[in-house]
């Protein structure tokens, strides 16, 4: 959503008491992150994440008559956040005017903490545009969103909207919450990958969405990996775009590498991506200390400089690993083909794939297994040589870039969406299930 919010003008609802819920996954630091916005003038409702990564809620009409900023930063993402917000000024404790509940817990602790006055009115859920996504054309949300709710004249608790997991104790969405929406109220779930602004509280109010939105099975019931822009290393400063899936090196010729969000000790797992320009690109795993020293200082490191790191080449097929150790194995790779990525932590085996031939002929290479590197598992990786190259990876969302696969082939448990089928070929003699990257899956079959 970095360039793109949903919006409508509603009549006025009930200024003195209302509840915003979002899921939302972040996908850069730095700037002002809007989630939602009514502005008029130099006054506004605002709640985002700031440019110093805190969370703020400001309600301000010719001054700060109410403003929580949080001390306590949000920096991860790799991870889907709920945040609620509720504005309840008719509430005769003052301190429970304005409240923030992150993953279901209160926020306490703020750098700046002003709570309205009785009685008094905010601009969100007035006259006016009311936005998500953005305040004033700027300051987009860069990332995802899922489940937005607005309840216009109730103030309910983030465990009306969520609720801890017995089993493994992480706050965890409930997808249909038993909430009164009032007059203005909505839903926005954004699971309708045709009418991803579809209201689906009983108002059934109608949005316009200024920009496009995309789809994405990347949602807070089942996470998907992305590249990760804290763990980098090399080069000018890239550019990031579709959720961390798309990154392109600024303008010096330097190694870069890159590296997912989520580790994998155990499984088979599977992962697509493609360049679009310049030259000497890696794909790959990286399973040692590499992963926080030098993917993220060292300059002029490629995939492949460690022992614990296998990089496919794709200017000649040869895969390297432990620095200069360069081995022959499959076949050239041109910009926009699609590289296939298969990473069986069960045999410990790395394979990869050319428009969805594995290379090679099936036999893969041995990796050390996970359990045994520094890091105990291996991340997704790539890296490239050259300024203005384009990486575009799919962990399963069905996306290079903005323009969606043509096959859409799931994994055998029907996640994901990929352009070649994730278990076709043979793999050292023996057909595989290899796993789209996602909490989902990690829990059933990543150990």
């Amino acid at each position: 959503m970095a360039t793109t919010s949903i919006y409508r003008t509603p009549s006025a609802g009930d200024l003195n008491k209302w509840t915003m819920s979002f899921w939302v996954k972040r996908a850069s630091t730095g700037g002002h992150h809007h989630l939602a916005s009514a502005v008029t003038g130099g006054d506004n409702t605002v709640m985002k994440i700031s440019n110093d990564d805190v969370l703020y809620f400001e309600e301000y009409q010719s001054s700060a008559v109410g403003y929580l900023k949080t001390n306590r930063l949000f920096r991860d993402l790799g991870a889907w956040y709920h945040i609620v917000f509720v504005w309840d000024t008719n509430n005769v404790t003052s301190g429970d005017r304005m409240i923030l509940y992150v993953n279901g817990v209160r926020e306490t602790s703020f750098s700046t903490e002003t709570y309205p006055g009785s009685g008094q009115d905010s601009l969100w859920n007035s006259a006016m545009q009311n936005t998500i996504g953005e305040k004033g054309s700027a300051g987009y949300f860069d990332g995802s969103m899922s489940h937005i709710h607005f309840c216009d004249g109730y103030a309910y608790a983030a465990s009306d909207f969520g609720q801890t997991d017995s089993t493994s104790g992480i706050w965890k969405i409930k997808t249909s919450p038993s909430v009164s929406y009032g007059t203005n109220g909505f839903f926005l779930k954004m699971e309708d990958r045709t009418n991803l602004d579809l209201d689906s509280s009983p108002n059934a109010h109608t949005f316009t969405t200024g920009g496009t939105l995309t789809a994405t099975y990347d949602n807070p019931s089942n996470n998907f990996c992305t590249m990760n822009p804290l763990n980098r290393m090399g080069g000018s400063s890239p550019t990031w775009a579709n959720g961390n899936t798309t990154y392109t090196q600024g303008g010096t010729s330097q190694y870069f590498p890159a590296a997912g969000t989520m580790g994998l000790s155990a499984g088979l797992w599977y992962f697509e991506g493609l360049y679009t320009s310049g030259n000497a690109a890696f794909f790959g795993i990286a399973g040692d200390a590499s992963i926080a020293t030098n993917m993220a200082g060292t300059v002029n490191n490629y995939l492949g400089w460690s022992a614990l790191q296998w990089g496919l080449y794709t200017e000649t097929g040869v895969y390297y690993t432990n620095s200069t150790n360069s081995v022959t194995y499959g076949v050239a790779v041109a910009a926009d083909d699609i590289v296939g990525v298969y990473i069986d932590l069960e045999a410990n085996k790395l394979y990869f794939a050319k428009n969805g031939t594995v290379m090679n002929s099936g036999t893969g290479i041995s990796i050390t297994a996970a359990a045994s590197t520094s890091a105990g598992y291996y991340v997704p990786s790539t890296s490239f040589w050259a300024s203005s190259t384009t990486f575009k990876l799919n962990f399963g969302n069905g996306y290079f870039g903005t323009t969606a696969v043509t096959s859409a082939v799931a994994d055998e448990g029907g996640i994901g969406a990929f352009e070649y089928d994730p278990s076709a070929g043979t793999f050292d003699g023996s057909s595989k299930d290899f796993r789209a990257i996602c909490t989902k899956n990690i829990k059933a079959y990543g150990g």
